[in-house]
């Protein structure tokens, strides 16, 4: 099995070449929907957050109002690592319940869709590692036009993650978005080619074909012995 990460970072396009690989039915686990999930209320990730936090990030609802969370972390760097810290083991078991519910289902490549993949070190799990990269300049505007936000908090929240340019320096293929999108199209498909070439005899003995022959070897070893004299 192939798992392929996805990376970038805010207003880059990483959601569009997400949509991508979906729309060419290679599947994608999504780190976002994921942590959302984690947070529903009544969750083990909402009763830690809660409790670090305090009910003042609850809607009338009992979820966590999201907006207002992010609000505190983005300006708090110490805050921030906190919510990472406390919702990274969660975060990291859906991901693989996920992962393992694709492999049950014979898909041979994932695409694991995550922000802070570097930060949370799930680049660990994943090759090849695919960096949707912006220059500065283009990253800014679009964020700005994207949230209407003014161009401090744009830039404060673009500086409270990783760079862009120190994920480039550790991806094994990236993709420049900071053309148009016909041109981001063009890139995509030649990643596409580089994603679906056949899998390494590695690879394969992970996947769940991989994983049957292995066992259906043993086997047929073990009924040989047996009848060996």
């Amino acid at each position: 099995m192939r798992i392929v990460g996805l990376t970038g970072g805010i207003a880059s396009g990483k959601s569009t070449v997400s949509n991508l690989f979906k729309a060419h039915g290679i599947p994608v686990v999504d780190a976002d929907i994921v942590a959302r999930n984690v947070l529903k209320k009544g969750t083990g990730g909402w009763k830690k957050v809660v409790a670090a936090f305090g009910e003042d990030i609850l809607l009338e609802n009992g979820e966590v109002d999201r907006a207002k969370l992010g609000q505190i972390v983005f300006s708090d760097p110490g805050r921030r690592q906190l919510l990472n810290r406390l919702l990274a083991p969660f975060i990291s078991r859906g991901i693989l319940m996920e992962v393992l519910k694709l492999w049950i289902k014979g898909c041979s490549i994932i695409v694991l869709d995550v922000p802070l993949l570097f930060e949370a070190r799930m680049d660990k799990w994943t090759k090849p590692i695919v960096v949707v990269w912006v220059d500065p300049k283009t990253q800014l505007q679009r964020l700005m036009i994207r949230d209407g936000s003014m161009e401090e908090d744009a830039k404060s929240r673009i500086n409270a993650q990783m760079s862009l340019d120190l994920k480039r320096s550790q991806a094994d293929i990236v993709i420049d978005n900071t053309g148009s999108l016909e041109a981001l199209h063009e890139q995509f498909q030649k990643v596409l080619t580089q994603i679906t070439r056949p899998l390494t005899w590695t690879e394969f003995m992970l996947s769940r074909k991989g994983t049957f022959l292995a066992l259906f070897s043993i086997f047929v070893g073990v009924a040989i012995c047996k009848r060996s004299p």
